[in-house]
């Protein structure tokens, strides 16, 4: 942007309900460009630019602040009226807390395969709601993108309605070491969650508002509101009062009566109460700790330190003991410090075990996911492919018929070969009984052979016999003749 086109810039405060959530800064005109292609930077014919304040990171380890500038086009209706010098660089206003980053993935449907990054940020002044800048591949889907979802409602229940602004300029006013300072970074981390790579090039990139980036097809699957890596809550709950001064700054809730009541460094209403009530138990609300006001120390061995959010042991056990003289005992020193390192260990394996356990849940639900989604994607591309080639379709109905045909075949191929092996046993039966009937025929053939020839044996015999017979006759009539001729 031009020092002369900002050159105008005035303050102004917004006028309408719906600018009660978007305190600018300053505010100045630039001109609008239509489809004749001519500029001018009349009143009636001119969009408004606004500075808004930002901040992002987890305010109790790291922030990061910045003013965004923005073109303002509520006087513009006409999706023809562009703003001059836009970007593929918007801005997405007052999202509510409610949508996490997967309800927000979601609502941008398809259009989310042309981001290239998105940053959450907080706006300032704006309670329950958050900021999205998103970065497209080119200006046609940054366009088509700020047609089709501003003043569209985020959802049928809901009545606040989603307000995309193109983005002028992002400047950041105080940086934080290890924090990203622009939204296309040099430097290539990889995912939390797949391990691979951050790369524009490759998949979306989304940066939580606590400034760890992942991948936004990993983080769309992440239905929580909270960050996957430091367990950030962007939905922040409501800031409790004293109930006596309604101060809202070091406030102290009794764990026993829930008593809110001011630290000892304001007003003093919570340790009052102890006083009179005795109740010796307190939560500090800022940082989640226990006071003991009866052994006047934390209860806590392990606390989460305020610089870089690591768990950090609590020395006050330390500086009580030494106080009173016991530190100087070597036997009792080493028994204490073998009794908090043991502490801490327990402590520390307890943890450990719970975000193992969490993570484990969690990338057993994206593997699953994953081979769900990828069995749909072959089933799909597969009925695709056979829908619109109508030669492999027709290629597909031979085979099928053919397949069912060599069905039919070596069904009646097994038929055959169970009938053969039936007639062969049937013929090798049938064979051996042929066998055996010439076997009992040569037998009965052999047996009336010898019977016939013992009757032409007993015949002959016979024959013999009758002749010697017929001739003892002839010689004794031949005798008698002779005898009765002497």
């Amino acid at each position: 942007m031009s020092e002369a086109t900002l050159a105008s810039t005035v303050a102004i405060h917004a006028s309408t309900v719906a600018d009660d959530y978007f305190r600018p800064s300053s505010i100045s005109k630039l001109p609008i460009t239509t489809d004749a292609g001519d500029s001018s930077t009349s009143s009636s014919n001119a969009y408004v630019t606004q500075a808004f304040p930002f901040s992002s990171g987890n305010p109790r380890i790291e922030e990061t602040r910045g003013v965004m500038h923005l073109f303002l086009d509520d006087a513009v209706s006409s999706s023809s009226n562009l703003p001059v010098g836009r970007s593929p660089l918007i801005c997405v206003l007052g999202v509510p807390n409610h949508m996490t980053y997967a309800d927000f993935c979601q609502f941008c449907g398809s259009f989310i395969h042309h981001v290239l990054e998105m940053r959450v940020v907080r706006n300032d002044g704006m309670e329950n709601r958050y900021s999205i800048l998103v970065t497209f591949d080119d200006q046609n889907s940054t366009d088509a993108f700020h047609k089709h979802f501003n003043g569209r409602r985020f959802s049928s229940l809901e009545t606040e309605s989603c307000r995309v602004l193109f983005t002028v300029d992002v400047q950041y006013t105080r940086l934080i070491e290890h924090t990203q300072t622009s939204l296309a970074s040099t430097e290539q981390p990889s995912c939390p969650v797949c391990l691979e790579r951050l790369d524009q090039d490759m998949s979306g990139i989304l940066t939580t508002m606590c400034n760890h980036s992942f991948h936004c097809s990993c983080i769309s699957k992440w239905t929580d509101s909270s960050c996957p890596v430091c367990r950030y809550c962007q939905q922040q709950p409501e800031k409790s009062k004293c109930l006596i001064c309604q101060t809202s700054e070091n406030v102290w809730i009794c764990l026993l009566c829930g008593f809110v009541g001011c630290g000892r460094y304001k007003e003093g209403h919570a340790i009052k109460h102890w006083k009179e009530t005795q109740h010796c138990y307190s939560l500090e609300l800022e940082t989640q700790r226990v006071w003991d006001y009866v052994g006047d120390n934390y209860v806590h061995r392990l606390i989460q330190s305020k610089t870089d959010g690591k768990l950090v042991e609590l020395n006050h056990h330390t500086e009580h003991f030494d106080d009173c003289g016991c530190g100087t005992d070597p036997g009792f020193s080493e028994a204490l410090l073998n009794s908090r390192v043991e502490s801490i260990v327990s402590e520390y394996n307890e943890l450990l075990t719970t975000q193992l356990e969490d993570q484990k849940l969690y990338y057993e639900s994206l593997l699953q996911e994953f081979e769900e989604q990828n069995e749909r994607d072959i089933s799909d591309a597969v009925k695709e492919s056979l829908k619109k080639n109508t030669k492999l379709q027709k290629l597909q109905a031979k085979l099928d018929k053919g397949l069912k045909e060599k069905k039919f075949l070596d069904e009646i191929n097994e038929n055959l070969l169970r009938n053969k092996e039936i007639w062969e046993g049937i013929i090798i039966k049938t064979q051996e009984r042929e066998k055996e009937a010439l076997r009992l025929k040569d037998q009965k053939i052999k047996e009336l052979e010898a019977q016939l020839q013992d009757l032409m044996m007993s015949l002959e015999e016979t024959n013999t016999i009758e002749q010697s017979a017929t001739s003892q006759e002839k010689n004794g009539d031949v005798v008698s003749l002779e005898t009765r001729s002497c």
